[in-house]
């Protein structure tokens, strides 16, 4: 009997690829960043979500990933230049990660094509057994006939249901390991290409944070009522410290984050940029690892053959 990916899976990619379509041509010059990570979340939900995998990423030219409008984010898109978006939903735990990358002015066709061709490719020769360092290979010899190199220390991502990032991680270079892909797993898979050394330097900030939910941290009355709701709302999920704004009364929000960060009750992940601030653009897929090869669950209807 033939192994197939959990109707949930499959549901959760369709929801996070009709978004991606219908968000991504919104982004344009002069648009604020908020409306459009508000625009995504809501869309998510409304088209039947469980609810929202990680906050709606939006990372602009030399920034790789991890930027979330903060609370009152003025923001907004530049003239030209490439704004990466990356999103995700949950069906009952059950994940789906995608993005791609707008150019906003016609000005870097060959990083849309590098990182998406790239991605087809790794699509094309994953199948249980492959090894993780040949789906590296396959991202990286393609990236290289666009003049360009992946982004070697952001990887791909193995997806288990309410864990983002669930063990095996599929580089974006050829490597030599053992580890490989077995049959019935689900990844996210998303290359990134870049005119820079490919390394990764963190930003000073964070946006995006996620629970210690083992912590036993003792805190404020204020900061542990903030733990607490973050705790219920969001799990083992990553969140964005905008979505505490109004569910905590009387309570300042920031100063509540910036203390559970600082005590390792939660982790910040600090905005990434590219290590010699090259131009990065990005697209990734969710799959299914079936017998016959990949099954994606987040294809876009409008996306090319």
């Amino acid at each position: 009997m033939e192994l197939k990916p959990h109707p949930d899976f499959m549901v959760a990619g369709e929801i996070a690829a009709r978004v991606l379509s219908l968000v991504s041509p919104e982004i344009r010059p002069g648009v604020k960043l908020l409306k459009i990570c508000r625009m995504a979340e809501e869309k998510l939900l409304e088209f039947g979500a469980t609810g929202i995998a990680f906050p709606c990423n939006i990372s602009i030219n030399n920034e790789a990933a991890h930027y979330t409008s903060p609370h009152g984010d003025s923001k907004v898109f530049p003239q030209k230049g490439l704004v990466k978006i990356d999103i995700g939903a949950h069906v009952n735990g059950h994940i789906s990660d995608t993005a791609l990358t707008v150019d906003l002015d016609g000005s870097y066709d060959k990083y849309i094509h590098a990182a998406r061709e790239a991605l087809e490719a790794a699509i094309g020769v994953i199948r249980p057994g492959i090894r993780l360092g040949e789906v590296g290979s396959a991202i990286e010899r393609t990236m290289k006939r666009h003049g360009l190199r992946p982004v070697h220390q952001l990887t791909g991502h193995q997806l288990k249901p309410w864990i983002l990032h669930a063990g095996k991680n599929v580089p974006n270079v050829g490597i030599r390991s053992p580890t490989a892909m077995k049959l019935g797993e689900t990844y996210a898979v998303e290359p990134f290409a870049t005119n820079g050394n490919g390394t990764i330097k963190n930003g000073p900030r964070s946006y995006i944070f996620s629970n210690d939910l083992k912590s036993k941290k003792k805190l404020d009355r204020n900061t542990l009522r903030v733990r607490n709701v973050a705790r219920q709302l969001f799990s083992s999920l990553p969140w964005a410290s905008r979505w505490l704004h109004g569910k905590v009364s009387g309570v300042d929000v920031e100063a509540a984050v910036n203390i559970m960060q600082k005590d390792g009750v939660i982790r910040g992940y600090p905005v990434l940029y590219e290590g010699k601030d090259g131009m990065v653009s990005q697209f990734e897929h969710s799959l299914f690892v079936g017998e016959e090869g990949a099954v994606v669950s987040t294809r876009r209807a409008d996306e090319r053959s």
